[in-house]
């Protein structure tokens, strides 16, 4: 039975409470950490990779903790924000000489996959410094690729887990809100995308963004156990007109509303973004919408 509180996307039942309750009284010396990772084992409350979502489940035991219905064990250390602490990335030096040329030129471009390599401070150095809005470390699954014409780089792009609702893109897929729960790890977010300023190659962006659609599905189930179908992003209406993406066939799904986290009344705080999406498979509808291959 249900009690009221919500957390994230769990609704707190009464059986969720006996659950815990029951561990705690089983494991009196458990710590929060230890609690969290047996009550997701026991809920199978598990990320698409197979690991617990012990962070999310020790935020969900606070919330059920503050409103009376369990005792959680004492907090027993209060380690530092990673995120907050986290230094600017380091400033790497590359080959700056102005590249204009015709794209045939340098063809077969090379895509490295960064991210958990050497080249991973490459990529923060060239993000942070290049692109107008900097480096920010991903949360949750993300890949980085460097694209390079021999040993010179000449773009970035990133990829992160997509945001949980955009409305253009769930009307588009025609998926309802539970079957976007269970599969919204099956698409991706482009949240980077940076041609370093000294390279000026005619369809050198679209060429980039049709290619890197082609191995992304690849890369990321060898990451995370799992493949992606769709990748979508936001283009700030403000500072470009999305002509690359047009260009390599994303489709113009509409504008964000430009709502922030902080935003107050609906009154938009933020530049309005265009939508883009861009299915990695024919049936990926089939596929998202929950449907057997």
């Amino acid at each position: 039975m249900e009690v009221g509180i919500k957390y994230r996307t769990r609704v707190a039942t009464t059986e969720d409470i006996d659950l815990i309750n029951r561990l705690i009284a089983e494991s009196p010396n458990d710590s929060r950490y230890s609690l969290s990772v047996k009550f997701c084992k026991a809920v199978g409350w598990l990320q698409p990779n197979g690991f617990p979502k012990d962070m999310v489940a020790r935020g969900y035991m606070l919330a059920l903790c503050r409103a009376g219905y369990i005792d959680l064990p004492p907090k027993r250390t209060n380690p530092a924000n990673p995120l907050a602490l986290r230094k600017k990335p380091e400033m790497i030096t590359v080959d700056k000489t102005p590249i204009n040329t015709s794209l045939k030129s340098l063809l077969p471009l090379k895509f490295m996959q960064v991210r958990r390599t050497k080249l991973e401070k490459l990529f923060n150095s060239l993000i942070d410094a290049y692109h107008y809005l900097g480096y920010v470390q991903p949360v949750g699954e993300h890949l980085k690729y460097i694209v390079y014409a021999g040993a010179r780089p000449l773009s970035c792009l990133a990829f992160s887990s997509a945001p949980r609702h955009i409305g253009p893109r769930d009307k588009f897929i025609g998926w309802d809100g539970k079957t976007r729960k269970q599969n919204i790890h099956l698409i991706c977010y482009n949240t980077r995308f940076l041609i370093l300023p000294w390279v000026n190659v005619k369809y050198l962006a679209s060429h980039i963004l049709s290619a890197v659609a082609k191995i992304i599905c690849h890369d990321w189930q060898k990451i995370y156990n799992h493949p992606v179908y769709y990748i979508e992003t936001f283009v700030d209406k403000a500072r470009f007109a999305g002509t690359c993406y047009v260009a390599a066939g994303w489709v113009y799904l509409g504008n964000t509303k430009g709502l922030g986290k902080d935003s107050r009344d609906k009154i938009p705080n933020r530049s309005i973004k265009a939508i883009y999406g861009y299915p990695l498979s024919k049936d990926f509808r089939k596929i998202l919408l929950g449907s057997k291959t």
